[in-house]
Parts: structure tokens; C-alpha cells; sequence
């Protein structure tokens, strides 16, 4: 996205009369497989689109990360929706949710390998062709790697952006759970990042669960979330960062304290 719009968050129908009373609210994020590609858009989105608030369809299928060609059906389908709210750019996941015709219903990591980037590069290329506006790539969440890894993760997505020229939808939730997970340093990851090439970032709540810190979206954005956001915008503030809550919905003002938390984090105005 193209100049600052500051602080935004996801768009569900459980929290639709929430966002809607938001008063300095300039972008949202919607799930694009829960809108129809033709019949009237749900109606909280409507009135958002008429205030002016930009919408910006997130893809959870189309495994990008899979070794066979994205579905065409899927491609369409996004496509459908971001000229149906008017989107400036699209975003999906660098993982895979389908194999051997089998599908997943999560996002699967990837092994870091030279055969996964080139899969990755093909997809987003046969993807591309078809979308009308550009496309961000987020890292996912991951429990383990692949022992077949060549690349470290920086250089992993260094290289899909660059072949692909796409955009990086970084979370920075993610890079807390992968860094905790693995026993990294994240500030590290984000060095070697090219922040210049982040087109926005999401931000979540997550728990540690059996040893592992899980991104759920159902709890609070912890403080090393929080404290991640502020070295992000330290080294370079992207143009969006988007509070993700996808179940365990709070009151409503717990819910505008996780919003003035990130505002303040960043750097950008309050939308509360």
C-alpha cells in the first residue's frame, strides 16, 4: 500500500459493529473466501467502503507453496474481490494447504529449499498474471523445519520477493512465535529482512502451550509482540500495521486498548 494508513484490523461479522464505530479507522483486512465473488458484499463492508476506509482481501487457499499450479478457480476468486471492494493490493501465505489433490485445512510450512522457492516463484507468477493489483507473501507460523532446509529464513524470503517482486506481508506475531519457538533472535531475522519491500504487517495474541508459544489469534498481543512492533518502526515504519482477532473476542474496550497499544507502539495515530 501506498502512503501511511496507520493502524488497522481484521474485518469479521462477530466484531463488524465494533469496527464500524471507529472513528479514525482508514484500512481493514478481510478474510477473501468469506466474501462472494458476485451478490452483494456484507453490509458492514459497504459502509466502511463508503467512509473511505480501504479493504484488503487476505487469501487463506490458494497454497502458493504447493507443488502443484494454484487452483485457476481460486486465483479468479480473489481477483473477483479485490476489484469488488476496490482493493490496492491482495495478500496470501508462503505455505501449502493442499497435496496430491488432499487438502489440509491449515497452512503448512515449507522446507526452506531451492525446489520450494522455485514452486513458491511459479505460483505467485501464475497467480500475478491473473490478479489485478499487486500481492504480499506472509511468512506463516511454524512448530518445526523441514530437515531439509538449504536457506536460513531471511534468505528464503529474500529471494521469493525478489524473483516474484512481490510484497511481504510481514507478522511480526509470526516472527515472535518462530523466534521463541526455535531459539532465535529475532531482532536478528528482522535486520536481514528488505523492510522496504514490506507492504503492511499484522499483528496478533498468542500462548504458550506445551512448550511452545502458539499464534492464535484469540488472545491478547503480548508486551515482546508490542516490543517487536517498536523495533520494526525503528528500523523502518511500515505503511499499515493490522490487529488480527479471529475468536476469543474481548469487551469492546479491551478490544480499543489492543488498538491504542499498537498505535502507540508504531508510532501511529489512535483509530479508537
Amino acid at each position: 500500500m501506498t502512503g501511511p494508513y496507520g493502524v488497522g484490523i481484521g474485518w469479521r461479522p462477530e466484531i463488524a459493529g465494533f469496527v464500524a464505530e471507529l472513528p479514525g479507522l482508514r484500512f481493514v483486512e478481510v478474510v477473501a473466501e468469506s466474501v462472494a465473488s458476485t451478490g452483494p458484499l456484507p453490509v458492514g463492508l459497504t459502509r466502511l467502503r463508503e467512509r473511505g476506509v480501504t479493504v484488503v482481501p487476505h487469501g487463506v487457499r490458494l497454497s502458493l507453496g504447493g507443488a502443484e499450479p494454484v487452483d485457476p478457480a481460486r486465483v479468479a476468486h480473489l481477483a473477483a474481490v479485490a476489484q469488488r471492494v476496490d482493493a490496492p493490493l491482495v495478500s496470501e501465505h508462503i505455505a501449502f494447504v493442499r497435496a496430491g489433490g488432499l487438502e489440509a485445512g491449515h497452512l503448512l510450512p515449507l522446507p526452506r529449499s531451492r525446489e520450494a522457492v522455485d514452486a513458491v516463484c511459479a505460483n505467485v507468477a501464475r497467480a500475478q498474471a491473473e490478479l489485478p493489483v499487486p500481492i504480499a507473501l506472509e511468512p506463516i507460523a511454524a512448530l518445526f523445519d523441514w530437515p531439509d532446509d538449504e536457506l536460513d529464513e531471511a534468505d528464503f524470503l529474500t529471494e521469493i520477493v525478489d524473483r516474484t517482486g512481490a510484497l511481504l506481508l510481514l507478522d511480526v506475531a509470526n516472527v515472535h512465535a518462530n523466534a521463541r519457538n526455535r531459539g532465535t533472535d529475532p531482532l536478528a531475522l528482522l535486520d536481514r529482512l528488505p523492510l522496504d519491500r514490506v507492504g503492511y504487517v499484522h499483528v496478533a495474541g498468542g500462548a504458550e502451550r506445551g512448550g511452545f508459544y502458539h499464534d492464535t489469534h484469540t488472545h491478547p498481543v503480548p508486551p515482546e509482540v508490542l516490543e517487536l512492533v517498536g523495533a520494526l518502526c525503528a528500523r523502518r515504519r511500515p505503511p499499515a500495521l493490522l490487529l488480527e482477532r479471529d475468536g476469543g473476542y474481548p469487551p469492546a474496550a479491551e478490544l480499543r486498548a489492543e488498538l491504542d497499544a499498537l498505535a502507540a507502539a508504531s508510532g501511529f495515530p489512535a483509530v479508537t
